[in-house]
């Protein structure tokens, strides 16, 4: 199983970063590559459209409000792996009131492709 993380620091505070990012159904509004978002059985499971058309089915499988994190598996996609689970956090730098730590990391089984080049995939979404 291949995995990748990436970690951006965000000029505002853990709530307000996790007020945008935290909810399940809300990553088009923050992730440019994601324009569309539609929630699907009554809420439990999203359909994102990528720029090109292509349809990207998930449903979540943790959640934690008070930690700030929710974790996610691709039912569908148009991407070379299978098993792919993801998590995204905010967290808190200590010392720093307004900025937070955004953290996103997956884990995937390359189906088609090597593992660099999927790493490379969603390294660069």
């Amino acid at each position: 199983m291949a995995s990748t993380s990436v970690s951006r620091i965000v000029p505002a505070s853990p709530e307000r970063v996790w007020s945008l990012i935290g909810g399940f159904h809300a990553l088009s509004d923050w992730v440019p590559y994601f324009p569309e978002s539609t929630a699907l059985e009554g809420g439990r499971v999203r359909r994102l459209k990528n720029p090109e058309g292509d349809v990207i089915i998930e449903r979540p499988v943790d959640f934690n409000e008070a930690e700030r994190h929710y974790s996610y598996a691709i039912l569908q996609a148009p991407f070379p792996v299978n098993g792919h689970v993801s998590t995204i956090r905010v967290h808190a730098i200590p010392g720093e009131e307004n900025a937070a730590e955004v953290q996103w990391s997956g884990r995937f089984n390359p189906d088609g492709a090597t593992e660099n080049e999927v790493v490379d995939l969603f390294t660069g979404i």
